[in-house]
């Protein structure tokens, strides 16, 4: 018989505020993304607190996206007629420890879901660099943490439920097939993902230590070998110099490495350190090899603290992990360009999956990130001259990030973009949930 724990939101976690008020969403009038750096085409904004008031809004109007925990930085979710939010629905969290899942709402945070799972004696696989964002908006877009053996946060989603343009619920899970590949990436082009089921594992402890100064040399000649030494591996640079400034590496406490104080020509930090060199860590996970449970060192910033520098620019790029040392030799050559407008640029790797929309489809992959100062004049300049230089390696962009990179390119990186375009047209025949940049980027219109 399958043992299903059942948690009313409500009355638990309480390491962390459940949902994000609506009032704190808005600078004046106007809503705003995360970061800043958007300002939303609509202040007009809906509050679904049950299924089936997602099904009534839906039926209600003819346009309109749902807004997240609004850490994209570019319109992939904006709209100029009407937005809808889940962060208000209070449903239960359901363990079925048999099938070894979580089944949760949509618009919980990562960092809210964790501390409960930890509780109960469960991990997921992996997290990204900050738990702030919401569960369906990360698999929507294929956000990823870092570890060659882990696929992105979408590689977690056992099943899900989503309302249609008809306002009819649909329930899809892994037995679906294509179907199911086909729609976990969704871009918010399908419907509203209401409910989503993760595949967890028994809770682990974790450890993370960081080592300054890699010279690029090393990173050249040994770059399989220091990704596989830790369940996940981060590096940092502002690409200015002749060395990887940090690395930050992840490992479960029932791993037996020893951490020596010189690895590769890097030294082992002697203090807590922030990816950003110049800031505080004190929003930062825990370094120096100390124990804690996994939720506590898989992402780079805690759930208390505003993540990274707050004020910035984002984009991404993923490319084969076969051409990794190729690319990031060839976005070295760009340090003295870019150097000057970047907080940080962090190397990642991430494994293959079969979902049809995400950038690692098929493909064992490595992105390059940047954090930018918040400046898009500069950026909007440098990312042709990034996506350029990435170009021979067919690199492509992370759905939720800034890029330039052309419609007609992105229908030859992603190889079931045309087939995408007929699963939405099925689910939404009349681009309910389409947009500007899904019209633009995805259905050529």
């Amino acid at each position: 018989m399958k043992k299903r724990h059942f948690l009313k939101l409500s009355s638990a976690l309480m390491t962390a505020p459940l949902f994000t008020p609506l009032t704190g969403w808005a600078s004046g009038d106007k809503l705003k993304n995360w970061a800043g750096n958007l300002t939303y085409s609509s202040d007009k904004l809906d509050e679904a607190k049950s299924i089936s008031e997602v099904q009534q809004l839906v039926k209600k109007y003819s346009k309109m996206k749902v807004l997240g925990t609004r850490h994209c930085f570019n319109t992939i979710a904006d709209t100029p007629d009407q937005f809808i939010t889940l962060v208000g629905m209070r449903d239960d969290v359901v363990i079925d420890e048999a099938a070894k899942t979580v089944t949760v709402n949509s618009g919980i945070k990562y960092g809210q879901i964790s501390p409960y799972l930890h509780q109960k004696g469960f991990a997921l696989h992996n997290l990204a660099s900050l738990p702030h964002i919401s569960i369906a908006g990360a698999c929507a877009t294929a956000t990823h943490g870092s570890g060659e053996k882990s696929g992105n946060l979408s590689t977690a989603v056992a099943g899900f439920e989503m309302v249609t343009a008809a306002g009819d619920i649909v329930k899809l899970s892994r037995k679906d097939g294509e179907k199911f590949r086909a729609a976990v990436v969704n871009l918010g082009a399908l419907g509203v993902v209401t409910k989503m089921t993760l595949d967890i594992q028994p809770t682990f402890l974790m450890k993370q230590y960081v080592y300054e100064n890699l010279p690029l040399s090393q990173l050249k000649e040994h770059f399989d070998e220091i990704e596989a030494s830790g369940y996940s591996v981060s590096l940092f640079t502002n690409w200015q110099s002749q060395d990887i400034t940090e690395v930050w590496i992840k490992r479960r406490a029932d791993d037996t490495r020893v951490a020596e104080k010189e690895w590769f020509g890097a030294k082992l930090a002697t203090k807590n350190l922030h990816p950003i060199p110049e800031l505080s860590a004190e929003n930062c996970t825990e370094q120096m090899g100390v124990a804690g449970p996994w939720y506590e060192r898989m992402p780079h910033f805690k759930m208390g603290f505003t993540p990274s520098s707050g004020v910035e620019l984002q984009s991404e790029y993923y490319v084969p992990r076969k051409n990794a040392v190729d690319a990031i030799m060839a976005i070295s050559k760009l340090g003295s360009q870019i150097g000057p407008h970047l907080f940080t640029s962090e190397v990642r790797t991430i494994a293959a999956d079969d979902l049809w929309m995400s950038p690692c489809y098929k493909q064992d992959s490595v992105t390059i990130h940047f954090t930018w100062k918040q400046d898009w004049p500069a950026v909007s300049k440098l990312l042709p001259v990034i996506e350029r230089e990435l170009a021979p390696f067919h690199a492509k962009p992370h759905w939720g990030k800034l890029f330039t990179i052309a419609p007609s390119r992105l229908k030859t990186l992603f190889p079931k973009l045309e087939e995408f375009r007929k699963v939405a047209a099925d689910y939404d025949p009349k681009g309910k949930f389409r947009n500007e940049f899904l019209n633009r980027n995805i259905f050529g219109g």
